[in-house]
């Protein structure tokens, strides 16, 4: 594993990409590379097969976001279903819904047995499962469709990125607000100079709005006869299982929803919401590799669960990035842009408050010089947002997944919404549409569905390529979180130079059984 480590942590640096994932082919499409990917590329089920016939789709945990993301597969053929829980609600409803889908509660044995008749995969379970899953699907030559965050560890997602690009399958991250034209046009026009050079990025979100800041509870309960809980526990170590603290409660310690909080199984607050808070800025700004991490944790911070709430700096390097031109051909298709240093801020929960939802006050948000225009537009500073900072001016997004923005210029009293402000009509449209419709989170599945007919993995926006370096960034803030101190990072090294005691936070020791693919 050590030599298979070395090289995963040598790969290309993230400028080498555009984290907008515009490439010459969004554009050119020729029949030279049509043909080319029909001989070369198409998985084996699908050659002499009409590409407008319906794909074989296997969905693993379907429960929570993995409903929306079986049901998003609909219009193919949901040959099987896996959860480790066959007591679930979820359960019921999807195997009503879909009662000619095999049902599994070990994936592992969905792929052995109906591999050959799989074309693509979508993993909708725990962070921690993530990886293990999608190497196994990849390893056979499956489309995968991950829910973010796409990975738990940073090794994980430069194994997957790694792996993506030497299996040349078809992949897509699930932060659905990558589907949204708003969020298209926003990176456009700030890697085009709409509000000059950036140096300053602000996130923000209401999580957690589960439980965090608790130890690890004492005693176990029964394991409910349908959960099989060592398959839920997966590359995690094992523990004793434990139900919900009262009977009233909704949800249990561990499953099925509050598990985000707790080191082993979640990324806490980042994990679920800066897959798609920063989504817009990482794209917007090609950023790569940060030189440093500093987590400052609310309330307790202890060795099981993230904090109540958190306030990370990521200091990001100045960088050159290619994108593309307007009008593409064959001579001239890409312009050279250099981007100044910047610093990014993250904000997440507050202070400790037991009577509030998530056991926080909602007050961790940017200083009030950043957002007086934000409470002039609004009245007030969203739960969540994402603000970035221009010489030029600023772009304010107020939702959870930059699909929609406000414009403030230098010389504007007020933002102004994108489409109604005057000086994005110098700005052209280039990075390609999602043609599927309004619905973020269908469009987004569409897109990957189709990416899989046409065997076309670069019309996926948040392909693994893209998104791993997303991931990446995100999970720096729970290493430096979890380590207690300032990361000073290398990141074609995938060291953590300053913090040797980094090292089993950025690749987990998987319990036995449990390995990469």
């Amino acid at each position: 594993m050590g030599n298979q480590s070395e090289k995963i942590s040598q790969l290309d640096s993230p400028g080498s990409v555009s984290p907008s994932g515009v490439n010459r082919r969004a554009f050119i499409k020729t029949t030279s590379l049509a043909a080319g990917a029909l001989v070369f590329g198409v998985p084996t089920l699908l050659r002499g097969q009409n590409l407008n016939s319906k794909l074989n789709i296997a969905c693993i945990g379907i429960g929570g976001k993995g409903r929306s993301d079986t049901d998003a597969c609909s219009s193919e053929n949901i040959v099987a279903l896996c959860d480790v829980d066959s007591g679930s609600e979820a359960y019921a409803a999807q195997t009503q819904k879909y009662p000619s889908a095999k049902f599994f509660k070990d994936f592992r044995q969905m792929l052995d047995q109906m591999g050959s008749g799989i074309d693509g995969v979508t993993v909708s379970t725990p962070d921690h499962m993530h990886a293990i899953i999608a190497s196994a699907a990849m390893q056979m030559h499956k489309a995968v469709y991950c829910q973010k965050p796409l990975t738990q560890t940073i090794y994980e997602a430069r194994y997957l990125r790694k792996m993506a690009k030497d299996k040349k399958v078809v992949t897509q991250m699930g932060n659905q607000g990558s589907a949204a034209a708003g969020l298209r046009r926003a990176v456009e026009t700030i890697q085009d100079g709409l509000i000059g050079q950036v140096h300053q990025v602000h996130v923000w979100t209401n999580r957690p709005i589960w439980p965090q800041g608790m130890d690890r509870p004492a005693g176990e309960d029964p394991i409910p006869e349908t959960l099989d809980w060592d398959k839920w526990i997966g590359p995690a170590q094992m523990r004793p299982f434990k139900g919900r603290r009262d009977p009233s409660d909704r949800d249990g310690i561990y499953e099925p929803f509050s598990w985000r909080g707790w080191q082993e199984f979640g990324t806490g607050a980042l994990g679920d919401m800066a897959c798609h808070t920063v989504n817009m800025p990482f794209r917007a700004l090609d950023l790569g590799y940060p030189t440093e991490i500093e987590a400052m944790p609310l309330g307790q911070m202890n060795k099981e669960s993230y904090p109540i709430g958190s306030k990370i700096r990521y200091q990001f390097p100045a960088r050159k990035a290619s994108i593309s031109v307007a009008q593409p051909h064959l001579f001239h298709h890409h312009r050279k842009i250099e981007q100044d240093a910047v610093t990014l801020w993250w904000y997440d929960g507050g202070q400790p408050d037991a009577t509030a939802r998530g056991g926080h006050d909602h007050t961790n948000k940017p200083p009030a010089e950043v957002t007086a225009d934000i409470i002039a537009l609004r009245g007030e500073v969203p739960d969540s947002g994402c603000l970035v900072i221009g010489d030029g001016g600023s772009i304010f997004s107020p939702d959870d997944y930059g699909t929609s923005f406000f414009v403030k210029l230098k010389d504007d009293q007020k933002y102004i919404h994108y489409l109604k402000h005057p000086a994005m009509a110098q700005f052209a449209e280039r990075i390609p549409r999602n043609p599927h419709g309004k619905d973020n989170n269908l469009s987004h599945t569409l897109e990957w569905l189709t990416a899989i007919k046409e065997n076309k993995p670069e019309d996926c926006f948040s392909r693994f390529e893209i998104t791993s370096r997303l991931t990446e960034i995100m999970l720096l803030g729970c290493v430096s979180l979890r380590a207690g101190k300032k990361i000073e990072w290398d990141g074609p090294k995938m060291v953590a130079k300053n913090c040797p005691e980094a090292a089993p936070f950025i690749k987990r020791e998987n319990r036995s059984g449990w390995t990469l693919s």
